[in-house]
């Protein structure tokens, strides 16, 4: 499946997967946004799936927003994916 990417009243909306196949696209379309806006909020009620590389795009972007002394905060309660990746992550 796709990653769609919506904005609404500054939030940030992934509807989808965050997956190998559609990091690319997430990468590039924030590394834009952290260019634009000065805060980012991005909202993962509406993905389905999220792999380890959906994990690390998300904790790529947030470390280059917070490097431009950007705002970024992640909300939502997404799929179960995206915390066993988060965690199996973090203990590695």
């Amino acid at each position: 499946m796709a990653l769609q990417i919506l904005e609404e009243n500054g939030t940030f909306e992934l509807h989808g997967s965050l997956t190998t196949a559609t990091t690319k696209f997430f990468i590039m379309h924030f590394e834009h946004m952290i260019n634009t806006v000065k805060n980012i909020t991005i909202n993962i009620d509406n993905v389905n799936i999220i792999d380890a590389t959906g994990v690390e795009a998300l904790k790529m972007v947030m470390t280059n927003a917070l490097r431009s002394n950007h705002k970024f905060s992640v909300i939502g309660n997404g799929c179960k994916d995206i915390y066993d990746e988060y965690k199996s992550s973090v203990a590695a």
